[in-house]
């Protein structure tokens, strides 16, 4: 098991690049002082991961919100993604240059493809890789990318990615993938880790936080940490953003552990990205 301490403990990525292993999604939240508010009080309360997509329309505001906190730009792990309209090598580049005015940054921490858009994600890599080599970015990934889609990319590919960010939680665990990412030096990242809200109506989500005197998310979060995944639960209110981060004085046993890992059934609330039409 990797070594979990606390709020701004990391795991380090494969070019060294530490990565801070819980952080503040910011998906659905509004352009405006919702998402402001969220990532300055996150910042604020010790939070240094946070995580936007230039498809969530938000990044301005996550911008904002960087500032407002006072937060040394250096400590905080910033990551956007390309969408898949924008997917190619000139146009990812210039995509990745609106979510930099966007935010109004001057670099950013680790940049994603979002989806394996099918005969351009090859091209949006090497523009990545581009991006990589100039320093414009510290780290590189993809997310929704299923192992045959790492194969291919590893045929073409200079530069490994450094995280793969997949659709992770009790009923899509996907060990295989996990393991392979493993293998390979690519950090494995949970989106959705609450299955948007749903696991908080499982039965033995509910029997562990009773176990664990924790609540459900939290009991969730730490099964992540403890898997060696980083995490990145959303949220947009400050008691919520505060009861995520209180998951460092327990631990869960391997036996729940592995309880957990057993409920995998396959059962996706996102796109399955082996068979949408992008």
């Amino acid at each position: 098991m990797k070594k979990i301490t606390d709020l701004q403990g990391s795991f380090t990525l494969h070019n060294g690049v530490k990565m801070p292993y819980l952080g503040l999604g910011t998906y659905q939240s509004d352009n405006d002082q919702e998402v402001i508010d969220a990532v300055s009080y996150a910042l604020q309360l010790g939070y240094r991961h946070i995580d936007t997509a230039s498809i969530y329309g938000n990044e301005e505001g996550v911008g904002k919100g960087i500032k407002e906190s006072a937060v040394n730009r250096e400590e905080v792990f910033m990551v956007s993604k390309v969408w898949n309209a924008d997917q190619g090598y000139e146009t990812t580049l210039k995509a990745f240059e609106a979510s930099l005015k966007r935010l109004d940054l001057e670099y950013l921490d680790l940049y994603l493809i979002h989806w394996p858009v099918d005969g351009k994600y090859t091209d949006t890599w090497r523009a990545l890789e581009r991006l990589y080599a100039e320093k414009r970015i510290r780290a590189i990934g993809v997310s929704n990318f299923m192992q045959h889609h790492l194969e291919d990319l590893l045929t073409h590919a200079e530069v490994v990615p450094m995280v793969n960010q997949m659709e992770f939680h009790p009923y899509v665990v996907q060990q295989d993938l996990i393991d392979y990412c493993s293998a390979k030096g690519i950090q494995y990242e949970a989106w959705s880790p609450f299955m948007q809200g749903k696991v908080f109506g499982l039965d033995i989500c509910q029997e562990l936080s009773k176990k664990y005197k924790k609540t459900v998310a939290q009991v969730i979060l730490r099964w992540n940490l403890q898997k060696g995944v980083v995490t990145i639960p959303k949220s947009v209110k400050k008691e919520r953003i505060l009861s995520n981060a209180a998951i460092f004085d327990f631990e869960i046993s391997k036996e729940d552990i592995a309880y957990l890992d057993g409920l995998d059934r396959g059962e996706r609330i996102g796109p399955d990205p082996n068979d949408f039409d992008f």
